[in-house]
Order: structure tokens, then C-alpha cells, then sequence
């Protein structure tokens, strides 16, 4: 389980047809460059863009892609899709994907998040051409406990906010069509090699959601306003978007070579040294900006827990990955991306940001 190799190979994604749902967001938009990098055929599935500013919309990749708008709660469009496009890898990342906003909108995060992951699965199930894929849920899927030691894959699936439960849910209904489905044991009789992934915080450019610590500290820098903290000591385990979506395409490389070991759950997350406080993610974000402050306001939001880590060592062991970025080389990336957007050819500033992490993956 595993080969010990320092380079990364993509080639197996070469030529492939690569569905990707969310490839609008920012996780998602990152994903397809990436993929196109590595010469897949890329078709998106997603809402419309956040902003103008989203990576998706700066890269020009509907240009790049077959770029399609749909609703994955709607179960007979997507079999539609499946069924004219025949994709052979599914990276499934749509989601509503805030803890805050769920509380106002409870009711479409469970419908997205659960229903959502559903059709994708059902979509795959009565595929003839999909072989592998990856159901991307979030580190917030486990009970939270306020632990000091980082969560393992198999530890208890929970979640206090409509958001952290319904990525535990999404890992619940995965886990049943996986027994049911897709099991490691009849592979020979279904054909299709199914994963889910669960990451940390995220941090990159081209994210400009609401209530997300990054976005919020870049529009307060450029609009020259003090940055307001909500919850100083909030430890998370913070990483470079970059880091995670390599795991992710590590672990297709195994599902797309028909390796059963590697069906089910994996963590990526960064270092323990990496785990740091909202404020000290501001603070050092201001000291790369080269100006800028903060205040701390009273946090009246809704409950958000206060600790939370995870534990890959799986990841490391079996797929031979590592985090590559350290917390000050991702936030040195992130202020990069957000300094030069405006003057730079967006897809050639990514990708050039891509190549650094496959260049690192020589060291």
C-alpha cells in the first residue's frame, strides 16, 4: 500500500475526462487548473462564480473547460451529464460550504451537502465510464470535542452547526453506498473506486468568501480599514489550498490504478506546528501585507468550536504524503496572489504557483 516516491506524477490523469462539481469555488477552480496541467479533459459542474474576482472568472476557465451551470440537487440533469459526457474521475467539491451562513440557511446546507452528495453517488452508481472518485467533505465532519490530539478517519463523525453535520452526514451516505456499492470486495463485479477526503482550513488566492478569516483580512488591507476579529484564540489547522489538492490528486492517482486499499477515508492536514490562532494568522498576514491592523470585537456569532486538528498520519503513511507548505511559505503565496491579481495574466500567476509546489515535491 504505498511505494515511497518524491516526484509527483499526474500522468494518470493524462487524457482522462475529469467531472469536477464546485469547479466555480475557489477549492474547485485551483482543482481544474491543476488538472489541466496535467493534460485531463475537464468538465465543471457548479453555480455561478462568488465574485468577478474568483480565481474561476480571472483564469478564463470556462474557456478552458466544458463549463456547465447546474443544480447538483437536481438528480435527473446530473444523470444527463454523466450520461453525455461519460466521465471517467469525479472530484465532487459542490457544497455550501460556511459554517455562519448555515445557520441562516439551514435548510439548503442540508439539502445541498446531503442531497447533493447523494445524486453525485447515485450518478456514479449507474455510470458505465466512472472508475474512481473523490467525495471532498471538510475536517469539521468529526465530534468535536475541544481534543488536543488531532482526529483520526476513524474516529466518531458528528457536528454541532448545520454545516459540520451535514459534511458528517455526506461521509455517512458515502460510507453506505461504499458498504453497499462500491465495496473493496466486489471491485471486480462494480468497477468504481470511491474515496472521500477531509481537509483543514484552507488559505490560497482567489478566495473571496464571506466570514472566512483570508478574504476578510485582503478586503479590510485594500480598503486600508482595521481588520476586526471575532475570535482571537480559535485554533485551526491552517494549510495552502495547494497542499490538500495534491493529496487529493495522489490518492486518484491509486483509485485510478484500481488499488481497493485505498477506498474510504483519508485526513489532509498541515503540520502540528501549523496549527495556529485566528490572531496569529492576522498578524502575520499584516507583516507580509507590510501595513495594516486589527481590533477584537465581541464575538456575538453563533457557536463555533474553539480547537479543532486532525491527524494524517495515513495519508503520510500509505500514500506518501506530506504537507509541503509551512504556514509562513502559504501566507507568503496567499499575499502574492492578492498583490499581483490585478496586474498579472491570473492563470499564468496559478499556475506558476502550482509549479512551485510540484518543484517542492523534487526537494
Amino acid at each position: 500500500m504505498g511505494v515511497e516516491d518524491k516526484r509527483l506524477n499526474l500522468d494518470k490523469y493524462k487524457g482522462k475526462k475529469v467531472l469536477v462539481t464546485g469547479h466555480t469555488g475557489f477549492k474547485g477552480s485551483w482543482l481544474c487548473m491543476w488538472l489541466l496541467k496535467s493534460g485531463a479533459s475537464v468538465i465543471g459542474v457548479s453555480k455561478d462564480p462568488y465574485t468577478k474576482y474568483d480565481n474561476f472568472v480571472l483564469a478564463k476557465l470556462s474557456n478552458k473547460i466544458v463549463d456547465l451551470r447546474n443544480d447538483i440537487r437536481n438528480l435527473d440533469e446530473m444523470e444527463k451529464i454523466f450520461d453525455k459526457y461519460e466521465p471517467e474521475v469525479v472530484f465532487h467539491l459542490a457544497a455550501q460550504p460556511l459554517v455562519r451562513l448555515s445557520y441562516e440557511m439551514p435548510v439548503e446546507t442540508f439539502d445541498i451537502n446531503i442531497k447533493g452528495t447523494i445524486n453525485i453517488l447515485e450518478c456514479i452508481r449507474k455510470s458505465k465510464s466512472v472508475q474512481a472518485g473523490i467525495i471532498i467533505t471538510s475536517d469539521k465532519c468529526y465530534e468535536n470535542i475541544n481534543q488536543i490530539w488531532g482526529y483520526k478517519e476513524t474516529d466518531r463523525l458528528g457536528g454541532y452547526d448545520p454545516y459540520s453535520c451535514s459534511k458528517a452526514c455526506a461521509e455517512l451516505v458515502t460510507g453506505s453506498y461504499i458498504n453497499c456499492f462500491f465495496n473493496p470486495n466486489e471491485c471486480k463485479n462494480h468497477g468504481k473506486f470511491i474515496a472521500t477526503v477531509r481537509a483543514g482550513n484552507v488559505i490560497g488566492g482567489g478566495d473571496w468568501s464571506k466570514d472566512r478569516i483570508i478574504p476578510d483580512i485582503i478586503r479590510s488591507l485594500q480598503n486600508k480599514a482595521p481588520i476586526v476579529i471575532r475570535n482571537p484564540i480559535a485554533i485551526r489547522p491552517w494549510q495552502h489550498v495547494l497542499d490538500p489538492l495534491r493529496g487529493y490528486l495522489m490518492l486518484g492517482n491509486h483509485l485510478i490504478s484500481h488499488e481497493s486499499e485505498f477506498i474510504g477515508a483519508w485526513n489532509f492536514g498541515p503540520n502540528s506546528n501549523d496549527i495556529l490562532t485566528v490572531k496569529d494568522i492576522v498578524s502575520r498576514t499584516i507583516k507580509l501585507w507590510g501595513e495594516g491592523a486589527f481590533i477584537i470585537a465581541q464575538n456575538n456569532g453563533p457557536h463555533e468550536a474553539e480547537l479543532l486538528s486532525i491527524d494524517c498520519t495515513k495519508a503520510k503513511r500509505y500514500i506518501k504524503w506530506n504537507p509541503i507548505l509551512g504556514i509562513d511559505e502559504a501566507l507568503k503565496m496567499t499575499v502574492e496572489w492578492y498583490k499581483g491579481y490585478k496586474n498579472s495574466d491570473v492563470y499564468e500567476l496559478c499556475m506558476k504557483q502550482i509549479e512551485t509546489i510540484e518543484d517542492k515535491s523534487f526537494e
